[in-house]
């Protein structure tokens, strides 16, 4: 049955004028009165046709290693921005840093904006990070992220195929001794890379060799030195290595 402004008023013991007024955030409705009768609301099923002004581009940050240097994400935002202008919104850039002592504050403001829908750039994000994100009053769109736990409309990558099909491709190329180059932090698009690496060198019966797979830095700076510790100390080295580097839903082999 449709929750109308009368029921919630009948509950709340406020006036339809005054819970009309809260749900549609007017001014002269003091905020306890306001939150009362928006919580009432939530839990009564009630869902107000808001209008979306516009769009909140959320950059989510952990420690920066993969978005601060990444080619990719340049492009996506420039992307968002150009489609929203074109459909008559406005965008707005919020950089959020979990180890920011403003962190819960910045995020209580930008969930709470239902004027806005949010574009959440979820890369850098762990699984214990996106539960607040589950209490939005507004729309979210999770980007390049997903969890286990909680459910999010989202637009991903495809970690798992693209790194299959870049070892195919190499096995089509001759090639029997692969190895891999993993990043050290261990965010969930990585992950899916390796399981498509080994899916593959399984399907093919070639042995993932442990001295065949190295750990590097995100950063270019980091990456270098990290595979000049492992050449280094590693005497045999395999005939290709994949790394996967994502430029427009693509995947690369490094050779």
């Amino acid at each position: 049955m449709k929750v109308s402004v009368r029921k919630i008023s009948e509950i709340t013991g406020f006036s339809p004028a005054t819970v009309s007024n809260a749900l549609n955030h007017k001014k002269g409705v003091n905020k306890e009165t306001a939150d009362r009768i928006l919580k009432t609301a939530e839990e009564l099923g009630y869902r107000l046709d808001e209008k979306i002004s516009k769009i909140r581009f959320v950059i989510f940050r952990r420690n920066g290693l993969i978005i601060d240097d990444s080619p990719f994400h340049p492009a996506v935002i420039e992307g968002v921005e150009r489609q929203a202008k074109s459909l008559g919104y406005e965008t707005v850039f919020n950089h959020v840093d979990i180890n920011d002592m403003e962190y819960g504050t910045q995020l209580q403001e930008i969930l709470s904006d239902t004027e806005s829908a949010i574009v959440l750039l979820g890369t850098e994000m762990l699984e214990e990070d996106f539960e607040p994100y589950t209490h939005a009053k507004n729309k979210i769109i999770l980007l390049d992220g997903w969890s286990d736990h909680y459910f999010f409309d989202s637009v991903l990558i495809s970690n798992t195929d693209s790194a299959a099909r870049a070892v195919e491709y190499l096995i089509g190329k001759g090639h029997r001794d692969i190895g891999y180059l993993r990043g050290d932090f261990r965010i969930q698009a990585f992950c899916y890379r390796e399981i498509g690496y080994r899916r593959i060198m399984d399907r093919h019966h070639l042995p993932v060799q442990p001295e065949y797979v190295a750990t590097v830095g995100t950063r270019i700076e980091t990456a270098y030195e990290g595979m000049q510790r492992y050449l280094e100390e590693t005497p045999i080295l395999p005939t290709a290595f994949l790394r996967i580097t994502i430029l427009s839903q693509s995947a690369r082999c490094r050779l």
